[in-house]
């Protein structure tokens, strides 16, 4: 029924809109690979010191997840992460979950 990956950042505060930026500037080459439903970018709550996002792609099957996760179009969409100048927008490292769907109604 399908597998949804998510992954969630923790921004500095006031640097949303850098974050947004190398996102929607990226080459994510996901529209490539076998599986792939949709991929959002979630902006979440403000905390003391960061806010929250999320991002969150829907595929086939978790497999067509793993699959994604070991092509050269996962490789050449992440090549660059973490080599920008300047302290990162992003507080840490990013925290992935992963999620069976076990019901869906649309």
């Amino acid at each position: 029924m399908g597998y949804i990956a998510m992954n969630r950042f923790k921004i500095r505060l006031g640097r949303e809109a850098d974050f947004e930026s190398i996102w929607a500037s990226r080459e994510s080459r996901l529209k490539e690979v076998p599986g792939f439903r949709e991929f959002r970018l979630l902006k979440g709550p403000e905390a003391a010191d960061h806010r929250l996002y999320s991002s969150h792609v829907i595929w086939d099957s978790r497999e067509d997840f793993e699959a994604w996760t070991k092509s050269e179009q996962f490789r050449a969409a992440h090549r660059n992460a973490g080599k920008r100048e300047g302290e990162s927008p992003i507080m840490g490292h990013p925290q992935f979950e992963g999620f069976e769907t076990v019901l869906h109604q649309a």
